[in-house]
Formats: structure tokens, sequence, C-alpha cells
């Protein structure tokens, strides 16, 4: 995307020329070189910064490459600001951020990090909250009318936004997360639970994006996002990215180590399926982390151990885990052939789990009679579970041709997986009840949520940038946003068990809507006065974060002073 106003072609450098095609001339800008072994030269790394206009050898519309490799250009008066505001400003969900904001000591690390753009830092993970978007160029819409973090409530325009993507660094980037996880809880034993998706992003000059094991199977590059959070404490801690290629369970290790870096110790991981393999087992040992991890499957090893308990449990008050309405029952025993430590496996019941996965199996049996069935007689060799649950029959039809000529159920092997519907299994290092081992695992919820948040509330499915560093600036944005729309969800989740209530408003999007109905409007005296008194709805909201009626008219009467500042 090319902006609308114009910048002087950068004449003092060296690596900057110019090239026409159909008829428009780009500016390029050689930022590297690269040496290719295998033909003895050096290649040289380029990348647009710009277009001209017709008939102007001298500037150009600059692009998001100009800001990454010329940061420190002169721009125009109007690339900086928009001018004006709204009469009419959202102040609601805004006074709720700026004070978990201030609780957290977010304001001091943003201005710590990013100096004099810390406010537009902030400014940025509230709007993506506010507005679940994260496209930089409509933040001006967005700062029209709410109350923003800069300096004087001045409005940046898209521009600024994306000088600001472009120019942060790792360094900031590092700081930041160094500061935040310094001000954590590093003396009592914690449980981090620790997820990962991952994120499309448009073409571009970004090196995390690779084709790789994505999630939703549409063949673009993606980049792997994970998050570590805290359950005791419930709050995000770090957030790691990396290549699209590299798998889940490779990366853990990484980020076991990065957990030690920031002086976690006493802590235990609780992790998804996704994880679980010897090598990380047994890192997790080597280094002295406990772990609670769902078992990948049946096993052959978790099948005996839930065929050995199997009949002694499942109907019996005494195993009853009437919270989540399932049975449970712990086992000790070896993880693996050479395991040095005891495991306790949690073995779990559900009558409703049963019946959904029964149903599934015979279904997916039924579907492979079916296929099976509509190609008797054609050359086909399937395999997986196809040979597991039939006998498949050929017959010769030539010298080399083979043909299906029949399919016969195995019931023994179609029984044996039907026998464990219903059942599923935690592993723990550490002793503990399975009551206990699956009140931990469920509050991997929160950790969920995050990614729900995350892409459903957020804007941030994809990255939506075309560089490496505007990419990675964006994460941190969104971090950050993570960081207050969890603090707002478990708030608001706290509330409503004191007032023993399951009001549809007490969710974080609705929360956020109804808060945006408070608003003030700009009087023909140039003050900006409250339209509306406070709705009762909005009462039970905002008890949630420990603000009143008083409260709300002290802080809209503060913002209309800052705004006409």
């Amino acid at each position: 995307m090319y902006e609308k106003y114009l910048v002087r072609i950068p004449s003092d450098t060296d690596g900057v020329t110019t090239k026409t095609i159909n008829n428009t001339r780009y500016v390029y800008y050689v930022y590297g070189r690269e040496y290719l072994s295998d033909k003895k030269y050096t290649k040289p790394q380029n990348t647009t910064i710009g277009k001209c206009p017709e008939g102007d050898d001298e500037r150009m519309y600059p692009n998001a490459n100009f800001f990454k490799y010329f940061a420190e250009a002169e721009l125009p008066e109007e690339a900086e600001f928009t001018p004006g505001r709204s009469s009419c400003q959202h102040i609601g969900a805004f006074i709720v951020i700026r004070k978990i904001i201030a609780e957290y000591g977010l304001d001091k690390i943003a201005d710590e990090v990013f100096g004099s753009d810390g406010g537009l830092f902030l400014d940025l993970a509230a709007y993506s909250l506010i507005t679940e978007d994260n496209a930089a160029q409509y933040y001006p819409d967005y700062a029209w009318n709410h109350p923003v973090f800069t300096e004087g409530m001045r409005i940046y325009s898209d521009t600024k936004v994306g000088r600001f993507l472009a120019s942060s660094n790792a360094d900031e980037r590092i700081s930041f997360l160094n500061k935040w996880n310094v001000k954590r809880d590093h003396r009592e034993t914690i449980y981090i639970s620790y997820d990962s998706t991952n994120k499309h992003c448009q073409a571009g000059d970004i090196e995390l994006a690779e084709i790789g094991h994505e999630k939703d199977k549409q063949g673009k590059p993606v980049f792997n996002y994970a998050i570590a959070y805290d359950h005791n404490n419930e709050e995000p801690l770090f957030y790691e990215d990396y290549p699209g290629s590299i798998n889940d369970v490779s990366q853990l290790q990484c980020m076991l180590g990065k957990a030690a870096g920031y002086g976690y110790r006493n802590v235990g991981f609780i992790l998804d399926r996704g994880y679980f393999s010897e090598p990380n087992i047994r890192y997790m040992d080597k280094n002295g982390y406990a772990f609670l991890i769902m078992v990948k499957g049946m096993k052959k090893l978790v099948r005996s151990i839930v065929t050995g308990v199997k009949g002694s449990f499942e109907f019996s008050r005494k195993y009853s885990i009437r919270s989540y309405k399932v049975s449970g029952i712990t086992v000790k025993a070896k993880l693996f052939e050479k395991d040095e430590e005891d495991r306790y496996f949690h073995v779990f019941y559900s009558d409703r789990k049963e019946s959904a996965e029964r149903e599934a199996i015979e279904s997916k049996v039924d579907r492979m009679a079916k296929y099976l069935k509509d190609h008797q007689g054609e050359d086909i060799r399937p395999g997986g579970d196809f040979k597991r649950y039939f006998d498949l029959i050929y017959y010769h039809e030539g010298k080399e041709d083979e043909a299906l000529m029949a399919a016969k159920e195995l019931y023994d092997a179609i029984d044996e997986d039907i026998a464990l519907c219903g059942y599923f299994v935690l592993i723990s290092s550490r002793k503990m009840t399975a009551e206990e081992a699956l009140e931990l695992y469920k509050s991997r919820d929160a950790s969920e949520k995050l990614f729900r948040g995350d892409k459903s509330y957020l804007g941030n499915r994809s990255a939506r940038t075309y560089t490496g560093e505007s990419a990675e600036t964006k994460i941190l944005i969104e971090f950050a946003g993570l960081i207050i729309r969890n603090r707002i969800y478990t708030l608001l989740k706290e509330e409503s068990k004191r007032a023993d209530s399951k009001a549809n408003f007490m969710t974080v999007p609705a929360a956020i809507k109804e808060l945006e109905k408070l608003e003030l409007i700009k009087s023909p005296d140039g003050n900006y006065r409250l339209n509306y008194a406070v709705t009762a709805t909005q009462k039970a909201i905002l008890k949630a974060f420990d603000l009143d009626v008083g409260n709300i008219k002290e802080q809209a009467k503060r913002i209309g002073n800052e705004l006409m500042a």
C-alpha cells in the first residue's frame, strides 16, 4: 500500500535505484547482499520503497518498506496527525481499559520501552480490543470518536501508525516482555498452560512466514504463535512466534528454556495432547518441571491401563466428579520402558462422551463399508483403519492386476475401539487425585479463550502486514491487548460468581459493546458532557471493575477536560 502524500526520494544513500514497469516508475532500495556459494557471486537483496508520480523525478509515494529503512526521513505535517475530533466520544470501555493498564503498570512499561510512542502502543492495543480489528489504516477512524492515550489526546494518522510498526525493533519487544515478567510472581509454584496456533500473513518480507503445519489447511504461508499462561494468577506471561515449518513438539523445549530465563523455577506445565512425546517428557524431567498432559489417542500402554480399571469405578459414587459429570480414578505406572519415575495415570469415564464416540466410530465404519462396496471390482489398496476394521479379499483379474472382491468387517477390532469409548486419560508427574488433575487441566480453558479472543475478538486471524518488523510489533501489541482482555474476562467471571448471575452481558464482547454506549457529547459551549445517565446493565458491568456512577462522572469530567486541552 502506498501513501497519498509525497516524500523526497533518498539521494544521499547508496543502493537507491528506479525502474519503470508498465509506465509507472518504482523506487528500489538494496538493503543487503546474499552470497550464492554454488554460483560464486553476490546477489543484491532489494525491495520497493515507493513509486513516483508522473512527471516528478525527485519525489515518490512511500510504502511501508520506506519507513522500515528510512525511519528518520522527514515527512510532511499531514503525515503525522489527523485533524479534528467527533462531537460524540465513546468513553465506557476506555475507562475500564485505562484502569486495568494503570493496575498492571502497562503505561509505565510502554513509556519506558517506546518513549513518546508509548501512548500510541497502548492505543493500538485498545483499538484491537474495542473494535475487534487490527488494520492500521482504520485506527484514525477509531480515534476520531474515542479518547486515546497519546499526549494531548492527539490523533495520529495511519501513516504514523505504519511508521511506528515498521520502526519498532527486537530490543524493544524483548524489553517489554522482560519488564512485564519481572513483575510477575516467581516465588510460589505456578502451573503454566502452554498452547499454540498459527496465523496467515499477506505476501511480503516476513521471514517467519513459511508453508508449514497450518491448522485450517489453506495452503498459505503461516507463522506459529504460542502463549504461556499462568493458571494460578490467571495472567498471560509471554509469547513466542516462530517459523511455520516448526511443529509444536519441537518448539516446546525452547519455550521451557525461555520460562527459566524469565526466572520461573517452581513451575509445572499443562499441555495439550499435541505435545506428548518421550523427548519432551524427558526434557521436563531433566529440568525439574512438573507436567500434566493429555494422552494423544489410546496408545498401547494407555489401553492396558484403561482395560485394567474398567468396570471398577465408572458407576461408583466414590469416584464421581460432580462438577464435570464424569467419574475418575488414578493409577500409578511407568510411562516409558526405561522410565525412572512413577507417573500418575488419571482415567476418566463419561457416559455422554461414550454415546457420542460410539456413534462416531459406527458412522465411520458405515462410510468405509460403503466406500469399499462402491469400489468393488477395482484395483484399490486402502490402508489405515480400512485394514484394521476390514478383511480385504482380492482376486486376480489378470497377470498383474488385482481387484477387490469383498470386504468383511473385523468385529473384534471394531469392538475393541467401541469398548474404549467414553474414556480419556491425563498423565501427571506429581501425585494428585483424578479430580485435582481434571480441575487443573480444565483451567486450560482460560488459555484457549485467549486464542479464541485473539482470532475472533481482536481481529488477529491474519497478520495484515507486509514486513517482518511490522508483523513482530503487531504481535506484541496483540499480546498487550490479550493481557487487558484476559483481565476483563477474569473480573467479569468473578463478579458473575459473586452475584450468582448468568447474565448474557457479562461476557467480554457484550460488556464492551454495552460500555461503548457511555458517551460524551460536545455541548454548544464547547464542553463535553455525559449524554445519558448510567443504566442498570452498565452499573452491573462496572461493578466488576470496582467502578460506580460517581467514578464514571469523575472520569467523564476528566476526559472532557483532556479533550478540550
